[in-house]
């Protein structure tokens, strides 16, 4: 069998647009560990670290985990409440990304 892959968009406020050459989102392939479970927010930030390291670093620190002035919604719902990094990526999952208002 083959692992479960579902296409996750991060929806990107204009402050974090700049490092995607201005783009309001941003699409990844996230492909889960194994053929019985699905891919997560951990593995979606995997590959989004692969293909722009410049905005991961902007959402993670230096251990992969979200930062804390930075909060993402799937569903309406803040994924630190569904399992933050292991929170489940349903097809078609749309991550909203937040910073903190300073």
């Amino acid at each position: 069998m083959s692992r479960p892959v579902t296409l996750v968009t991060f929806v990107l406020p204009s402050t974090l647009r700049r490092w995607v050459s201005g783009a309001s989102e941003v699409r990844v392939f996230a492909v889960a560990q194994d053929d019985d479970t699905h891919p997560t927010l951990g593995t979606a930030l995997g590959k989004l670290r692969r293909t722009h390291p410049l905005l991961e670093k902007r959402l993670c620190d230096e251990y992969g985990h979200v930062k804390r002035n930075i909060s993402m919604f799937v569903y309406g719902q803040d994924t630190r409440r569904l399992g933050g990094l292991e929170c489940a990526m349903p097809p078609g999952a749309e991550v909203y990304v937040l910073p903190a208002l300073t």
